[in-house]
């Protein structure tokens, strides 16, 4: 069985859809060729990550807002293809985020992975960035101050990426992003033109390890992200 096909399995799996059907016309539809092999890998500093590259050196050993003071260990900056279609902008970094210095790694980002995996691609395919590039202490929403001395940077990784599609994570990313007080519930399911992209609001990875009932909306926001990369209407 191969990855893509193990990867769709396992996410339908976790969804709780028990079966497949195995008519020919069912197997091909969603899927118009066969996967492509992974293509090379991006040159390390091409231009667009010589964009990233500078937009985190102007970053720094960052002290701009009160985080630094409070047990932050290092800056998680953002990971990923410097090309992609495809972001992905969650609240900020966790416990193991803070430690290892990439966005989502810890059980979230396991999940977030097979997300992006069932519908065909990789972690080096998309791009992976926070609203805030340093922890919270004990995990708690960032504050305006924090938010307001952040956010220009993360403007810049947008706009330097491109995406075709940005994936807002979780309510507050989606609130921070859109300037709504609207539930996530109310704005999940739509799409909203920003700053040259298409940006859907979906539910946080950690949320649907609380909630597994909620992958079901969040396959279809994915279904519809997919579609919208392969021009499909």
């Amino acid at each position: 069985m191969n990855e893509d096909l193990r990867a769709h399995l396992e996410f339908f799996e976790e969804l709780g859809i028990d079966g497949v059907r195995l008519e020919p016309e069912w197997r091909s539809r969603g899927e118009k060729t066969a996967p492509e092999p992974a293509p090379d890998p991006v040159p390390l500093f091409h231009s667009e990550k010589d964009a990233l590259k500078t937009i985190r050196e102007d970053l720094g050993d960052c002290t701009r807002c009160k985080l630094h003071t409070l047990g932050r260990k290092q800056i998680v900056f953002g990971v990923g293809n410097p090309d992609a279609d495809l972001m992905f902008v969650g609240e900020a970094p966790g416990a193991d985020e803070d430690i290892q210095g990439e966005p989502f790694v810890g059980r979230a980002g396991q999940l977030l992975t097979k997300i992006i995996e069932a519908i065909g691609l990789g972690r080096e395919d998309v791009y992976i960035a926070n609203v805030i590039k340093c922890r919270p202490p004990g995990n708690r929403n960032p504050e305006p101050d924090e938010v307001e001395q952040c956010e220009p940077f993360l403007f810049r990784q947008i706009d330097n990426v491109k995406p075709k599609v940005i994936v807002a994570l979780g309510k507050f990313a989606a609130q921070c992003l859109l300037r709504t007080n609207d539930p996530i519930t109310r704005i999940r399911g739509r799409e909203f033109k920003y700053r040259d992209a298409i940006l859907i609001p979906t539910y946080h990875p950690a949320y649907l390890l609380r909630t597994p009932s909620a992958k079901r909306e969040v396959w279809e926001d994915m279904k519809r992200v997919r579609a919208i990369l392969n021009d499909e209407d």
